[in-house]
């Protein structure tokens, strides 16, 4: 045997055998290591599932991050399988289904699955995969029971979302004001849109536009329109301060409610209530079945109050304001119950989660261009992520836990989100001004932008199919009941 060979091979044992503490007391002769044509690698110390791990997640660029992440391309999918399927015949992960790429703890899942199975090709294989041994003896596959379960698992189809909108109409005097919300979607498929100083109804059935009221007589011009949840009546908040309920089918004024003293830019009904906020800095709710004097008065912001929506069980008000400050207030008090100050800018994108009770989004202006989630049950911030672009508004989808977000400065681009991973699922785009205002159609399958270029255009995003995956989150408080 070659001398310096085995001088090494020595070293290199008597190495691997001195514990650790006594390590620092060893001392070695130098030795002349002469370069030979043989390399004879240690592998003593590898942590091979740890290191396959890292060698698939963390040693990728973030461009080749973004395409492993994308879950609407079929080679995404693909590389997700074939990984899954490496880690069940190298490092028996137990893997039987393809994992979702867009699942927000699938790094923690594999690292959990990977680490007590560090040494797999150690004496102890057999006992740690006992399964893995059932395998026909008339079988010729290589591959192992899970392996086999992980290829005939069902693949989720990929969903398509078209980049161009199905229809565009045009909107002459549509405003490019952020504080202003002048159009909206109501149950029975009416679109109402304020244009100048009218209000107009186009039907998504019949295509049909009829125009419902016109302020230009008083001097006045719309700044905001809500419908009610029925989808019979309609507000109408104008310049001056006043609101107007109007019946849409008869198409006649019910009412002109007063109280504010500057434009009304925000509605926003809760059942038969309706709550208004105003440049004036205050919240007016009042019930439109009672006379005018009956109204509840709201103030806790100290610029405009631009954004208010109520929660889906008719229990808070969230408003955003020019302050920069995002409120969430209660039924019974005066005062806001929660305040949230993180924004940079006016927040007016703000919209209530239909899947997890108490969650709450909220998007800031060009100063800040952030969407921020919120616990309202506990008032902690949950997540926060940069959109790079001020954040106009925020619908979510009724059947998924998806949601759309609109931007202004300066891409004037329209997101479609996975929550909670925060992945984009599709980016649209064709506004060539702010994407200032937007509406979900009543199958909650459609939504419909509009911006200062005078357009509407209406976008398929959201699927149909309802989510049949349980949420596991800790605001859903049913699945904290024993």
């Amino acid at each position: 045997m070659d001398l310096d060979y085995e001088r090494r091979l020595l070293r290199q044992i008597n190495h691997q055998n001195v514990p650790e503490g006594h390590l620092s007391k060893v001392t070695c002769s130098p030795v002349t290591v002469k370069s030979g044509d043989r390399f004879i690698p240690t592998r003593a110390g590898s942590n091979w599932s740890i290191n396959f791990h890292y060698a698939n997640e963390n040693c990728w660029s973030p461009s080749q991050n973004q395409r492993a992440k994308d879950a609407s391309t079929d080679t995404g999918k693909d590389a997700v399988a074939y990984a899954a399927l490496l880690r069940n015949e190298l490092l028996g992960a137990g893997i039987e289904t393809v994992p979702d790429p867009h699942t927000d703890d699938r790094r923690h899942t594999i690292l959990m699955q990977d680490t007590h199975k560090t040494y797999m090709f150690s004496a102890l294989f057999l006992t740690f995969l006992p399964s893995d041994s059932e395998i026909s003896p008339y079988s010729l596959s290589p591959l192992s029971n899970k392996s086999h379960k992980l290829l005939r698992s069902p693949r989720k189809p990929a969903r398509k979302i078209s980049k161009i909108p199905f229809k565009v109409l045009d909107a002459p005097e549509l405003q490019d004001d952020f504080y202003l919300n002048l159009v909206d979607w109501s149950a029975g498929n009416l679109l109402s849109v304020g244009l100048g100083a009218c209000v107009y109804l186009w039907s998504a059935c019949t295509s049909q536009v009829t125009r419902l009221c016109d302020l230009s007589v008083d001097g006045d011009s719309v700044t905001s329109v809500c419908w009610n949840e029925r989808g019979s009546l309609v507000a109408v908040g104008t310049h001056k301060g006043f609101v107007q309920i109007w019946d849409a089918a008869g198409g006649r004024k019910l009412t002109s409610l007063e109280g504010h003293s500057a434009r009304v830019g925000a509605l926003a009904w809760n059942g038969e209530q309706l709550s208004s906020g105003s440049r004036d800095r205050v919240i007016l709710q009042r019930d439109v079945r009672t006379p005018p004097p009956m109204e509840r008065r709201l103030q806790g912001h100290r610029q405009e109050v631009c954004g208010l929506k109520w929660s889906p069980d008719h229990q808070h008000l969230a408003s955003g304001g020019n302050d920069n400050k995002l409120l969430v207030w209660n039924s019974s008090s005066l005062l806001p119950v929660q305040q949230y100050s993180d924004h940079l800018a006016a927040v007016k994108a703000i919209a209530w989660s239909p899947h997890q009770h108490g969650l709450l989004a909220s998007g800031g202006g060009t100063a800040d261009r952030c969407l921020r989630f919120w616990n309202t049950l506990t008032g902690q911030a949950l997540q926060s992520t940069d959109t790079g672009s001020q954040v106009c508004n925020l619908a979510w989808s009724k059947h998924a836990n998806e949601l759309v977000s609109t931007h202004g400065y300066s891409q004037n681009q329209i997101l479609v989100w996975k929550y909670p991973s925060l992945t984009q699922v599709a980016k649209l785009t064709g506004h060539s001004y702010r994407v200032l205002y937007l509406a979900v159609s009543p199958d909650g399958e459609a939504i419909v932008t509009g911006a200062g270029d005078e357009t509407l255009r209406f976008w398929n995003v959201f699927s149909k199919t309802r989510c049949t995956k349980e949420s596991k989150s800790v605001l859903n408080l049913f699945t904290r009941i024993r």
